[in-house]
């Protein structure tokens, strides 16, 4: 059982629209609080989005993501799973991000989950858009490299873009297989789809040996037979979940840079979620959702529920 200082406030001892926002209501506790040493999970917010080379904007994302965070409750209405009884949660703050400097604001974000990793604590964290896996990954994938299940509409494959440059949010998965922060065979890519530049990401993909299921494919199948693929190709050993918003059809997530048409509906992206359970997670993120093209708020509270989908697989299992 978790510790009550880390149970998040409740809505019948507040109401859900006052108060200080934090990630699902749980306590703040900085990397210098004493009480650190407590939390197993802890909710980090990425505020950045300098990677973008489309529609700008989730660099606002941890903040819309906290405030409608507010609606999570304690308990998982699908799966009984209650969460902050099985861990100790907390949010951790964000990441304070360089606008100006790419690489310094990876420098920034490795540093801090460096601090995460020697606490022994899991991340799971709200981006930014897609680049900011990528020093995450430097952290945690630095000992050894990492599974990754990876639901998005793109491979994030490419090698650069502009004549050169490298660091983009649709590189981040091709630098962390060239550094081995990935260990390309136990990565499976869900969803991808869309017109496409060329076959670069693909052609890359099928050289290393990552698994790709287009949406296509996906939809012929169902989520339950792709995921149960998703577990055997990453196995036991530590693996890392990346959750592009994008993944989701416009229709249900339109608040995203990069919108492609055709893809699950908000049902089957929470199911995937779902069917995580099993996998040893090392860390998770959910990026990519842009408060400015999401005027009702849906696709941050779609992006919260996914993310309290995914901590109920990161907790101990409860029987």
């Amino acid at each position: 059982m978790s510790d009550p200082f880390f149970h998040p406030v409740s809505g019948f001892d507040l109401p859900r629209f006052a108060g200080v926002p934090t990630f699902m209501r749980l306590p703040h506790v900085s990397l210098e609080d004493s009480r650190l040493a407590q939390v197993d999970i802890g909710l980090v917010g990425i505020p950045w989005d300098s990677g973008t080379t489309n529609r700008p904007g989730p660099r606002h994302g941890p903040r819309q993501l906290r405030d409608m965070s507010t609606m999570i409750r304690a308990q998982n209405g699908a799966t009984g799973v209650r969460p902050f009884e099985a861990a100790n949660c907390a949010d951790l703050g964000d990441v304070p991000p360089n606008p100006a400097d790419i690489a310094d604001t990876m420098d920034r974000i490795t540093a801090f989950y460096d601090k995460l990793v020697a606490a022994d604590i899991i991340p799971l964290t709200a981006g930014g858009d897609h680049l900011c896996s990528l020093p995450v990954l430097r952290s945690l994938g630095k000992a050894h490299p990492l599974g990754m299940i990876h639901f998005d509409s793109h491979t994030d494959l490419f090698n650069s873009y502009f004549g050169g440059t490298l660091y983009t949010h649709g590189t981040p998965f091709r630098r962390a297989v060239e550094e081995g922060l990935l260990d390309p065979k136990r990565v499976v890519q869900i969803g991808i789809r869309g017109s496409a530049y060329d076959t670069e990401d693909r052609d890359f993909a099928q050289a290393v040996g990552i698994r790709v299921i287009p949406i296509e494919e996906f939809q012929a199948r169902g989520p339950e037979d792709v995921l149960a693929e998703a577990r055997d190709i990453v196995g036991s050993r530590p693996t890392y979940i990346s959750y592009d918003i994008d993944f989701v059809d416009p229709a249900f997530a339109p608040g995203t840079g990069t919108p492609e048409v055709g893809g699950p509906n908000s049902f089957q992206a929470m199911l995937v979620a779902r069917l995580l359970q099993g996998v040893n997670i090392a860390g998770a993120d959910l990026v990519e959702v842009s408060p400015p093209f999401d005027a009702s708020g849906g696709t941050a509270f779609l992006g919260v529920s996914l993310m309290f989908e995914m901590l109920c697989c990161m907790v101990p299992h409860q029987s």
